[in-house]
This record gives C-alpha cells, sequence and structure tokens, in this order.
C-alpha cells in the first residue's frame, strides 16, 4: 500500500517533467519620427536650405554622422529586452531622401542586420518622406506603393504619402501602413479635417486588404499627429482602444492604455502627447492559433538617456534643434514598438 501511494503521488510529477517544453518566437515593428534627417548636399527640388553648411542650421557633416550614430543607437534597442536583437520591421518618418537611409542602415549599430528599404519620393513642402526598412533574413518584400493625399479644392494642398507594403514577415504575411499625417500647424481644430481626411485615405487601404483577406494582418504605424483619443484616429480610421470594439471596427488601438496612463511620445508646452502609435488588425489581436504570430504589447521607447537633462526642458525628448539651437540630441518624439509572439514551430533552423 505504501509503495502505490508513493507511485500515486510521483507519477504526475514524472509526467510534468516528461512535457517537453513550450518555445516561443518574439518578434518586433517599430516606428521612429526621426526630426528632420536631411543630407548636407543641396537638392534644387527640396526646401532643405536651411540644413545645409551654408544654411541656418549649420548642419555640417559632423552634425549628420552624429545624428545617424544616435538614432541607430536608439533603434538597435527597440525591443531588444526580449528579442536580443533591433526590430525586424521599422516604419520611419522626416526623412529627405533614400540616400540618408543607406547612411543610416550602414552605421556601425545597424549594419549587421542587413537592412532593406523601401522608400518614395512624396509631394511634401519640406521635402520629408516617410520610408520603412526591414531586416532582409526576417521580411522578404512582396509589394509596396505610395498612396497620396488630396484634398477636394486645395489644390496648392501637399503632404507625405502613406506607404503601403506587403511581405512575409518569417513566413507569415503581414501588410505595414506607414503615415505621417498632416501637422497641427494653424490649431488642432482648424487643422483637423486634414487628418480626418488621412485617416478616411488610411481606412481606405485597410479595408482593401481586409476585402482580400478578412483575416489579414495589418499594422498602421506612424506620427498622426493626433492623440489615440481624437476623432481621426477613434472614429475615421476606426481604430478602437478595446479588443471588444476592436472586433466590430477591425482595428485596436494599443495605444489608447498608455495615453491613460499619461505616457507620451513628444511634449509642447508642458503637455504630453501620444501622436505616434502602431495599430493592429483583428487578424493580429484576435489571432487563436499560437503558431501564428499575434499582439503581446505595445510600448513607448522612453528612455532616460533619450531624455533633455536639464533646463527648461528638462524630461522632454532629447532633440537635435531647439528651434535653431544646435542641442546635438537624437530626435523630438521617442518611438514606439510593439511585440508579436507565436510557438515556435519544430523545425532545425532557428528563428
Amino acid at each position: 500500500m505504501k509503495k502505490l501511494v508513493i507511485i500515486l503521488v510521483f507519477f504526475p510529477l514524472f509526467l510534468a517533467a516528461q512535457k517537453p517544453e513550450i518555445k516561443y518566437t518574439v518578434g518586433c515593428l517599430a516606428f521612429y519620427n526621426i526630426e528632420n534627417l536631411f543630407d548636407t548636399i543641396d537638392d534644387p527640388v527640396k526646401n532643405d536650405d536651411e540644413f545645409l553648411p551654408s544654411g541656418s542650421y549649420k548642419w555640417s557633416t559632423e552634425r549628420y554622422n552624429k545624428k545617424l550614430d544616435r538614432l541607430s543607437e536608439v533603434i538597435s534597442q527597440l525591443g531588444a529586452e526580449l528579442t536580443k536583437a533591433a526590430p525586424a520591421i521599422v516604419g520611419l518618418c522626416e526623412i529627405e531622401n533614400k540616400s540618408v537611409l543607406e547612411d543610416l542602415v550602414r552605421t556601425p549599430a545597424l549594419m549587421k542586420y542587413n537592412y532593406g528599404i523601401v522608400h518614395f519620393e512624396g509631394p511634401d513642402a519640406r521635402g520629408v518622406d516617410v520610408a520603412l526598412i526591414y531586416q532582409k533574413a526576417r521580411f522578404t518584400l512582396i509589394s509596396a506603393k505610395p498612396v497620396r493625399l488630396t484634398i477636394p479644392g486645395k489644390d496648392d494642398f501637399y503632404t507625405r504619402d502613406q506607404l503601403v507594403v506587403t511581405g512575409f514577415l518569417d513566413g507569415e504575411k503581414i501588410s505595414v501602413i506607414v503615415n505621417h499625417w498632416p501637422s497641427r500647424r494653424g490649431g488642432e481644430k482648424r487643422s483637423a479635417p486634414l487628418r480626418n481626411a488621412a485617416a478616411a485615405l488610411c481606412r481606405s487601404s485597410v479595408d482593401t486588404l481586409l476585402a482580400a483577406d478578412p483575416d489579414a494582418k495589418i499594422f498602421i504605424m506612424g506620427d498622426f499627429n493626433d492623440d489615440p483619443v481624437n476623432k481621426s484616429i477613434r472614429e475615421h480610421l476606426r481604430a478602437k482602444g478595446s479588443f471588444e470594439e476592436g472586433r466590430l471596427t477591425g482595428l485596436y488601438n494599443p495605444m489608447v492604455q498608455l495615453y491613460k496612463q499619461g505616457i507620451g511620445t513628444l511634449a509642447y508646452r508642458d503637455k504630453w502627447n501620444l501622436f505616434d502609435m502602431i495599430i493592429v488588425s483583428k487578424g493580429v489581436f484576435d489571432e487563436q492559433d499560437s503558431a501564428s504570430y499575434r499582439f503581446l504589447k505595445a510600448k513607448v521607447f522612453n528612455k532616460q538617456f533619450l531624455m533633455q537633462s536639464d533646463g527648461p526642458y528638462a524630461g522632454y525628448p532629447f532633440r537635435t534643434f531647439v528651434g535653431s539651437t544646435y542641442m546635438g540630441g537624437y530626435a523630438d518624439h521617442f518611438p514606439v514598438y510593439l511585440f508579436l509572439i507565436r510557438r515556435r514551430k519544430e523545425t532545425n533552423s532557428p528563428e
């Protein structure tokens, strides 16, 4: 009888010990407004005079290279607390041209990741565009296209194109839409219709992707120049702050919870805004198959070294310029990133 009791007690423990450990793969996508990454070369078709050695910013090769090194330092750390590597995909905005992206991905901190580049020249009056970089070993590009925002009756209105990219992330088909919506210049309310129009355009791209595949994995990222609770995001893009509402509209915005906690990506007049976001489709946050990538969590990368350490802007993002005064920092926005997780497939190849 004693032997039987011992067997009954320890047999379940033996079975638990024999059960194979489930391992997971974690992926990371990020977005970063990198604050006017201009080269030092005059482009006659762009408004880049300020960013020349002779311009008001006295933009030299030394300052340019320092900014590249600082940006790459940040990008290389996004999500590394879980992935131990730089993000598989990074959306960027406020870049002048493809050349500055080539310089960025060749920096020592990023070179080993062998990033590819997706970029199209857009019509923005300041000459800045959105772009996407991706680790070629992780992401296989299928298609990419710019989508232009036009406003009826405003033939002189020009803003950044929206970039729609589709490919395979670690073998799974995804789409990424990179945005930089019209600014609040002229006042938030006065400029709101422009962002509402940008939201409607972005939603149109989302609906096209969902019409082709209702379970499409879509990541909408960018500097939206609005907070998660503004109408452009809630009503026109229809990105919601809960899974329940997101199941109805197809889009979940994890940044809503961060915003409600008082977390922001930029500060202005002692007020924090969370303009930088990554929004996901139902196929990402409502994924039931643990062998397929699903949303884990979203974060703002607001480490201490990215903050102004003293003066009236202490705690704000440590930026490159304040007005025309060179600060030598990183950018005027904090980057954002999110994690995806899936059960690791039984394969001999590492993920």
